[in-house]
Protein backbone atom coordinates (compact mmCIF):
# COMPACT_ATOMS: atom_id res chain seq x y z
CA UNK A 1 0.00 0.00 0.00
CA UNK A 2 1.25 3.47 -0.86
CA UNK A 3 1.61 5.97 1.98
CA UNK A 4 0.06 9.44 2.19
CA UNK A 5 1.91 12.55 1.12
CA UNK A 6 2.04 13.66 4.76
CA UNK A 7 3.85 10.43 5.70
CA UNK A 8 6.29 10.80 2.79
CA UNK A 9 7.03 14.42 3.81
CA UNK A 10 8.28 13.18 7.19
CA UNK A 11 11.13 11.46 5.31
CA UNK A 12 12.11 14.33 3.03
CA UNK A 13 13.95 17.37 4.32
CA UNK A 14 13.51 20.95 3.19
CA UNK A 15 9.92 20.45 2.01
CA UNK A 16 7.59 23.38 1.33
CA UNK A 17 3.89 22.89 1.91
CA UNK A 18 3.03 23.09 -1.81
CA UNK A 19 5.33 20.08 -2.46
CA UNK A 20 3.16 17.75 -0.35
CA UNK A 21 0.66 15.95 -2.59
CA UNK A 22 -2.09 13.49 -1.63
CA UNK A 23 0.14 10.46 -2.33
CA UNK A 24 3.69 11.77 -2.28
CA UNK A 25 6.08 14.70 -2.23
CA UNK A 26 7.26 16.70 -5.23
CA UNK A 27 11.02 16.80 -5.69
CA UNK A 28 12.66 19.91 -7.09
CA UNK A 29 15.53 20.45 -9.50
CA UNK A 30 18.88 21.31 -7.95
CA UNK A 31 21.49 20.70 -10.66
CA UNK A 32 21.74 19.31 -14.19
CA UNK A 33 24.70 17.27 -15.48
CA UNK A 34 25.68 15.98 -18.88
CA UNK A 35 27.65 12.75 -19.07
CA UNK A 36 30.86 13.34 -21.04
CA UNK A 37 32.60 9.95 -20.98
CA UNK A 38 31.43 6.38 -21.17
CA UNK A 39 30.85 4.33 -18.04
CA UNK A 40 31.06 0.63 -17.48
CA UNK A 41 28.85 -1.87 -15.68
CA UNK A 42 30.39 -5.29 -15.17
CA UNK A 43 29.61 -8.36 -13.12
CA UNK A 44 32.00 -7.30 -10.37
CA UNK A 45 31.77 -3.54 -10.35
CA UNK A 46 30.85 -0.36 -12.10
CA UNK A 47 32.33 2.93 -13.23
CA UNK A 48 30.27 6.06 -13.68
CA UNK A 49 31.31 8.09 -16.71
CA UNK A 50 32.69 11.57 -16.13
CA UNK A 51 30.03 14.28 -15.89
CA UNK A 52 30.02 18.00 -16.47
CA UNK A 53 27.60 20.36 -14.77
CA UNK A 54 25.36 22.20 -17.22
CA UNK A 55 25.63 25.94 -16.74
CA UNK A 56 22.46 27.71 -15.71
CA UNK A 57 21.55 31.18 -16.94
CA UNK A 58 20.30 34.09 -14.85
CA UNK A 59 19.03 37.13 -16.76
CA UNK A 60 19.04 39.54 -13.81
CA UNK A 61 20.29 39.31 -10.24
CA UNK A 62 16.72 38.76 -9.00
CA UNK A 63 15.57 36.38 -11.72
CA UNK A 64 15.67 32.62 -11.17
CA UNK A 65 18.39 30.40 -12.59
CA UNK A 66 17.26 28.51 -15.68
CA UNK A 67 18.62 25.56 -17.57
CA UNK A 68 18.07 25.63 -21.34
CA UNK A 69 18.29 22.00 -22.42
CA UNK A 70 18.36 20.89 -26.06
CA UNK A 71 17.38 17.36 -27.02
CA UNK A 72 19.46 14.72 -25.26
CA UNK A 73 19.95 12.87 -22.02
CA UNK A 74 20.82 14.58 -18.73
CA UNK A 75 21.36 13.60 -15.12
CA UNK A 76 19.26 15.70 -12.75
CA UNK A 77 19.97 15.99 -9.04
CA UNK A 78 17.09 16.65 -6.68
CA UNK A 79 17.39 19.39 -4.04
CA UNK A 80 15.78 17.45 -1.20
CA UNK A 81 17.42 14.93 1.11
CA UNK A 82 15.47 11.69 1.16
CA UNK A 83 15.46 8.94 3.79
CA UNK A 84 13.62 5.77 2.84
CA UNK A 85 12.28 4.35 6.14
CA UNK A 86 12.36 0.72 7.25
CA UNK A 87 9.42 -1.27 5.96
CA UNK A 88 9.17 0.82 2.77
CA UNK A 89 10.44 1.16 -0.78
CA UNK A 90 10.58 4.43 -2.71
CA UNK A 91 9.60 5.16 -6.28
CA UNK A 92 10.13 8.45 -8.12
CA UNK A 93 7.85 9.35 -11.01
CA UNK A 94 7.97 12.34 -13.39
CA UNK A 95 5.46 15.12 -12.95
CA UNK A 96 2.99 15.13 -15.80
CA UNK A 97 4.13 18.58 -16.97
CA UNK A 98 7.47 17.04 -17.98
CA UNK A 99 5.75 14.44 -20.16
CA UNK A 100 3.47 17.11 -21.63
CA UNK A 101 6.64 18.91 -22.72
CA UNK A 102 8.13 15.82 -24.42
CA UNK A 103 10.45 14.93 -21.54
CA UNK A 104 10.72 11.76 -19.48
CA UNK A 105 12.36 11.09 -16.13
CA UNK A 106 13.71 7.63 -15.32
CA UNK A 107 14.87 6.39 -11.93
CA UNK A 108 15.58 3.14 -10.15
CA UNK A 109 14.05 1.58 -7.03
CA UNK A 110 15.00 3.37 -3.80
CA UNK A 111 15.61 0.72 -1.14
CA UNK A 112 14.77 0.92 2.56
CA UNK A 113 17.62 2.61 4.41
CA UNK A 114 18.76 4.82 1.49
CA UNK A 115 19.65 8.38 2.43
CA UNK A 116 20.84 11.09 0.07
CA UNK A 117 20.00 13.62 -2.60
CA UNK A 118 19.15 11.29 -5.43
CA UNK A 119 19.43 11.61 -9.16
CA UNK A 120 17.40 10.70 -12.22
CA UNK A 121 17.85 10.46 -15.97
CA UNK A 122 16.03 13.23 -17.82
CA UNK A 123 15.32 12.43 -21.46
CA UNK A 124 14.61 15.61 -23.42
CA UNK A 125 12.84 14.95 -26.73
CA UNK A 126 12.15 18.62 -27.46
CA UNK A 127 14.12 21.60 -26.15
CA UNK A 128 12.97 22.77 -22.72
CA UNK A 129 13.72 25.45 -20.15
CA UNK A 130 13.76 24.29 -16.53
CA UNK A 131 14.04 26.65 -13.59
CA UNK A 132 16.23 25.63 -10.65
CA UNK A 133 13.82 24.76 -7.84
CA UNK A 134 11.03 23.69 -10.21
CA UNK A 135 9.04 20.61 -9.19
CA UNK A 136 9.98 17.88 -11.68
CA UNK A 137 9.29 14.57 -9.91
CA UNK A 138 7.20 12.99 -7.19
CA UNK A 139 8.47 10.56 -4.54
CA UNK A 140 6.03 7.94 -3.30
CA UNK A 141 6.60 5.35 -0.58
CA UNK A 142 5.05 1.90 -0.46
CA UNK A 143 5.04 -0.58 2.39
CA UNK A 144 7.42 -3.44 1.61
CA UNK A 145 9.08 -6.39 3.24
CA UNK A 146 12.84 -6.32 2.88
CA UNK A 147 15.95 -8.26 3.79
CA UNK A 148 18.29 -5.73 5.40
CA UNK A 149 18.62 -2.09 4.42
CA UNK A 150 20.52 -0.25 1.71
CA UNK A 151 24.26 0.07 2.27
CA UNK A 152 25.50 0.47 -1.30
CA UNK A 153 27.80 2.84 -3.15
CA UNK A 154 25.24 5.63 -3.33
CA UNK A 155 24.44 5.79 0.38
CA UNK A 156 24.76 9.44 1.42
CA UNK A 157 25.18 10.64 -2.18
CA UNK A 158 25.32 14.36 -2.84
CA UNK A 159 25.25 15.21 0.87
CA UNK A 160 27.89 17.86 1.47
Amino acid sequence: MFESGTFVAEHVSEVRRQQVQPNGVDLTLETVYEQRDSGRIGRNGKEIGDRQQVESEQITEKSPENYYLPQGGYIVQYAETIEIPDGHVGFVYPRSSLMRNSCMLNTAVWDAGYEGKGEGLLQVHHDIELERGARIAQLVLAEADHDGTYDGDYQGENLD
